[in-house]
C-alpha cells in the first residue's frame, strides 16, 4: 500500500487530532512540518487522540500542546524527560511522544536526558535541534556550530558544541535516529519506527529556524544530508559506528543510525511488580493526614 493510499484510510482519525487554535509561529518554521508528522503518525498507527499522551517542553517546540487533539501536558522548562519518564511509570501501557528543543535539552537539563536513556523508560522524545535559542532571538545553544555568527550571541561561537547522539548513545540509550523537519513524508516513517521501538527512541530532528538562525537554511542540510539505510557497509546495531559518523557535519548521516532490540524498558525490569496486574496509576489513594499534621503543631 502506497504512503498515500494509507493516509486516506485513516484521514478521519488525522481530522480528529486537528483543533481550531491558532498557529502563531514564523512563516517557514520547522514546526509545522514536526506537528504535521506527528498527527499523520498518530492516524496510521490507528490510535484515537484520546489513547495518547504528548508531553511538551516550553517555547516554540512547546507551541504545540494546544494545537493537537490528544492528551497534553505542557510541562517546565528542560525537564521533559523527566516528565514523560513519570507518565511512563504511572501508565506503562500508553504511547508517550515528547518534546524539546536543544537548548533546554542539552543545557538547562541535560542531566534528565542522561538518566532517561539509561534508565529506558519507553516513549519517543522528538529532539528539535535548530541550533540556537528561538525566544532570546538567536543566541546560541549548545549545539551551535563552532565559530558561527548569532544574533543574539557577541561575537563568533567559540565552543565545541554536544553531539546528541554521543549522549544518548554513551549513556546506553537503545534508540537513536535523525531526520529533518521539510521532510514529513520520510519523518513520519521514522517516527512510526520510533512508537514501534518498544523502548526509549530518541529522534534529533535537524529543524530550521528561518527567523533567528540564518546559518542553516535548506539548501545547506540538503548539500550535506544522506541517508545511512543507503550504505551497504552500515549496521544500524553498531553504536560505536553511529557514535562515529555523527561527527561528520559535512556529511550529515540521517535515518536510524543505532538500534538495541535486546534490553527492556525501565518497568519491565520492576522485578518487585511481577505479581502486580494493575498500573502505578491506579493504585493511587486519597489519604487523610489531618492526624499526621496536627502532630507537628506545638
Amino acid at each position: 500500500m502506497s504512503y498515500i493510499s494509507e493516509l486516506e484510510k485513516v484521514e478521519d482519525v488525522y481530522v480528529d487530532l486537528h483543533t481550531h487554535q491558532k498557529h502563531t509561529r514564523c512563516s517557514g518554521c520547522g514546526n509545522y512540518g514536526i506537528l504535521n508528522a506527528v498527527m499523520r503518525s498518530i492516524a496510521l498507527e490507528w490510535y484515537k487522540p484520546h489513547e495518547v499522551i504528548i508531553a511538551n517542553d516550553v517555547w516554540c517546540s512547546g507551541n504545540m500542546s494546544d494545537k493537537i487533539m490528544t492528551n497534553t501536558i505542557h510541562g517546565l522548562h528542560g525537564r521533559v524527560n523527566a516528565l514523560a519518564s513519570g507518565i511512563h511509570c504511572a501508565v506503562p501501557n500508553v504511547p508517550i511522544i515528547a518534546f524539546a528543543w536543544d537548548g533546554a535539552t542539552l543545557s538547562e537539563w541535560i542531566n534528565h536526558l542522561i538518566h532517561t536513556a539509561r534508565n529506558n523508560y519507553n516513549f519517543t522524545f522528538l529532539l528539535h535541534n535548530n541550533q540556537n535559542y528561538w525566544l532570546t532571538t538567536g543566541q546560541a545553544s549548545s549545539t551551535t556550530p563552532r565559530w558561527t555568527n548569532m544574533k543574539a550571541t557577541a561575537g563568533e561561537v567559540t565552543s565545541q558544541p554536544l553531539i546528541p547522539a554521543h549522549i544518548v548513545l554513551s549513556a546506553w540509550g537503545t534508540f537513536f535516529a535523525r531526520w529533518y523537519s521539510w521532510n514529513v513524508e520520510q519523518l513520519t516513517k521514522l517516527i512510526r519506527a520510533a512508537m514501534n521501538h518498544p523502548w526509549y527512541a530518541c529522534i534529533e530532528i535537524l529543524q530550521l529556524c528561518p527567523t533567528y538562525n540564518k546559518a542553516t537554511p535548506v539548501d545547506r542540510y540538503e548539500k550535506r544530508v544522506y541517508d545511512v539505510s543507503e550504505r551497504a557497509d552500515y549496521d544500524k546495531t553498531d553504536k560505536y559506528q553511529a557514535m562515529k559518523v555523527v561527527e561528520d557535519t559535512d556529511h550529515i548521516a540521517t535515518w536510524i543510525l543505532y538500534t538495541n532490540t535486546q534490553e527492556k524498558d525501565f518497568m519491565s525490569l520492576q522485578a518487585h511488580r511481577n505479581d502486580i496486574a494493575t498500573q502505578p496509576v491506579d493504585e493511587v489513594v486519597q489519604c487523610d493526614v489531618t492526624e499526621l499534621l496536627a502532630s507537628f503543631i506545638v
